[in-house]
């Protein structure tokens, strides 16, 4: 998955902001941890603040 498909799927999902969501959120990461690695999946969740919205924390392997 790309970073822009990412970016516009993930931005659907914070807006909307609930606990599915978050679980959206970390499925949609783990596809990017597989194409673009770990700091594709940081600069996600930096550029999203989903350290605070959803507890995913940089650094942190997304499973699933």
């Amino acid at each position: 998955m790309t970073l822009q498909r990412a970016r516009e799927l993930i931005a659907i999902q914070v807006d909307m902001g609930g606990g599915y969501n978050r679980n959206s959120v970390r499925i949609l990461l783990h596809e990017v941890s597989q194409t673009q690695g770990q700091q594709g999946v940081d600069q996600l969740i930096r550029e999203f603040a989903l350290d605070e919205l959803f507890g995913l924390l940089p650094g942190q392997a997304i499973k699933p």
